[in-house]
């Protein structure tokens, strides 16, 4: 029987990245409309407010959406609007939702709102940017600004020595698209990418939220990944950086938590998240991850914790 590997997950490492660097996304995709943003004034997420505006919409399967409140350098506008989405896989329909989702928050909030794209997905040639259409002099052109991840492609020695956090994030998606039939490559590839952390000198803090994002997304068979986490400590032990060995009992475990934090709302909403005092008791750090995993199959809040509970009790037996 084959050994079964778990399905990329695209979207909760992404969203999370975007929380964690919004600022750093902007700079990185779209350097102009960084320049002329007032960061010194903040900006503040209005992800359930997006909720609002779209959720009697159905255009299909929505990935990531980002609705971020902004202030212009100069502006005569007090504040405005910046609509983002992330899309990992081809959509016929994508132009149309960008247009709906656009106009359906200027209508909500009366602000300009800029709606800007990331495409993650494997087609080179997909690249849609325009919604409109024509009737008795009546027009409407709808045109927003693309990034193709494809096209980094071609810039990986920029990307590797790049100080911006969105390079790494860049990297690890595309080693995940290519190496999709070979998890042995993946591991080496994985291993490369946690190397290259190191020899960039980030912090400590952005070392293990891009350590995150890479375990995250560059998933592997068990076998395959305990043979990763052995070559890390092999890694760090050579560098004397001890960051991931630590990691491996303290802020993996709260990375685990801040994803379990996430994915809860983000299926069953804030409600949701009182259980969270109860699954930051448990130290496993497999078990944490297993919480994690179940989270996309589980129907309801106390399905999931009928499953970790009892995980839970079975621990308690064995010791």
């Amino acid at each position: 029987m084959a050994k079964k590997t778990p399905q990329t997950e695209y979207d909760s490492p992404w969203k999370q990245m975007l929380q964690l660097y919004f600022q750093d996304f902007m700079l990185f995709f779209f350097p102009q409309a960084h320049s002329e943003i007032d960061w010194s004034r903040g900006f503040i997420f209005l992800d359930q407010e997006l909720q609002q505006v779209v959720r009697d919409a159905e255009l299909g399967k929505r990935l990531i959406d980002k609705l971020v409140k902004i202030y212009r350098i100069g502006g005569e506008e007090e504040w405005l609007l910046i609509h983002v989405e992330v899309q990992s896989q081809e959509e016929t329909d994508f132009p149309r939702r960008m247009f709906v989702y656009n106009y359906r928050i200027f209508d909500r909030y009366n602000r300009s709102v800029a709606s800007l794209a990331v495409l993650g997905d494997d087609n080179i040639k997909w690249r849609p940017n325009q919604f409109g259409y024509e009737l008795f002099g009546c027009s409407v052109d709808f045109q927003f600004p693309v990034i193709k991840l494809l096209d980094y492609q071609q810039r990986l020695a920029q990307l590797e020595t790049s100080r911006n956090p969105f390079a790494t994030v860049v990297m690890a998606h595309l080693v995940a698209m290519q190496t999709r039939g070979d998890k042995l490559q993946r591991k080496q590839q994985k291993l490369a990418l946690v190397r290259q952390l190191y020899e960039q000198g980030f912090d400590r803090d952005a070392v293990l939220n891009l350590f995150g994002f890479i375990d995250w997304i560059l998933t592997l068979p068990l076998d395959l990944e305990r043979e990763f986490k052995t070559e890390v400590e092999q890694l760090e032990a050579q560098q004397s950086m001890p960051y991931m060995t630590s990691f491996e009992r303290i802020a993996r475990i709260e990375g685990l938590l801040e994803a379990i934090e996430l994915g809860l709302e983000l299926k069953f909403g804030s409600s949701s998240l009182f259980v969270i005092e109860e699954i930051s008791q448990i130290e496993d750090v497999e078990q944490l991850r297993a919480i994690k995993e179940r989270i996309k199959t589980a129907n309801t809040v106390d399905e999931l914790r009928s499953f970790y509970q009892t995980s839970i009790t079975d621990t308690q037996l064995e010791s």
